[in-house]
């Protein structure tokens, strides 16, 4: 639907909002979006950016409200797979892994259908099962030297999934992969792969405030320094 050029500008201004905050401050993308969501709650986009705020901030019953008022007034199944993690926020996995199932997921883009099968694996271990989760996440988009988006997320997943079922010598090896793909910098893979090779990293900020404050605690003439004889 149109709006009225002034509101446009305001519902607009609002978004632009959520986008910039909505990774880093998600609290004040929630507000901005609540904002736009009282002018504008007919736009699908309004909808579809106040689910995502809401889930940015964990409301995933709100999220999965916007998110299937966006569905209704587009037809779009893209937001299916994070319909379907809202589903395993609110504790129910054995919903979303019945979503991973439905014909939806067959006109997903490639995308969306590497964020079902991440949602799916998340739901196995959900559920207790690890082992499934290592199953559901092998596939041709895992075994491709492609790298895509979604590529250092999905190798991610697949690494903890086996460090979950004792596969350590395998989980390295595909952290290592992830992290060659992570261009972005978008997992933790590197703090990972150091956690496993039994390294420990050192703030040498942190370091070097405590060692000023052991100075300014120390008795008079026990200083750092030489000392006099």
């Amino acid at each position: 639907m149109s709006l009225p050029k002034t509101l446009a500008g305001d519902v607009a201004k609002n978004l632009v909002m959520v986008a910039r905050l909505l990774d880093e401050e998600p609290e004040r993308a929630y507000g901005y979006a609540k904002v736009a969501l009282r002018l504008a709650s007919r736009v699908p986009s309004v909808r579809e950016a106040a689910g995502f705020a809401a889930y940015g901030v964990q409301k995933y019953a709100e999220a999965l409200a916007e998110f299937r008022a966006a569905r209704r007034m587009t037809g779009l199944q893209h937001l299916w797979p994070v319909m379907a993690d809202c589903e395993r926020g609110m504790g129910r996995p054995e919903k979303a892994l019945a979503m991973a199932g439905e014909p939806e997921v067959r006109k997903l883009d490639k995308t969306g259908q590497v964020e079902m099968r991440l949602v799916a694996a998340g739901a196995r271990r959900d559920m207790g099962q690890p082992d499934a989760a290592v199953v559901t996440l092998q596939s041709p988009e895992l075994a491709s030297n492609s790298v895509q988006p979604w590529t250092a997320r999905l190798r991610y997943a697949y690494a903890d999934a086996l460090l979950e079922v004792g596969r350590q010598d395998e989980a390295r090896e595909w952290f290592a992969k992830a992290l060659e793909a992570d261009q972005q910098g978008t997992t933790d893979a590197s703090d990972r792969l150091a956690e496993l090779d039994g390294i420990e990293f050192v703030d040498a900020l942190d370091e070097e405030a405590e060692e000023a404050g052991e100075d300014e605690g120390a008795p008079e003439g026990e200083g750092t320094g030489s000392g006099t004889a």
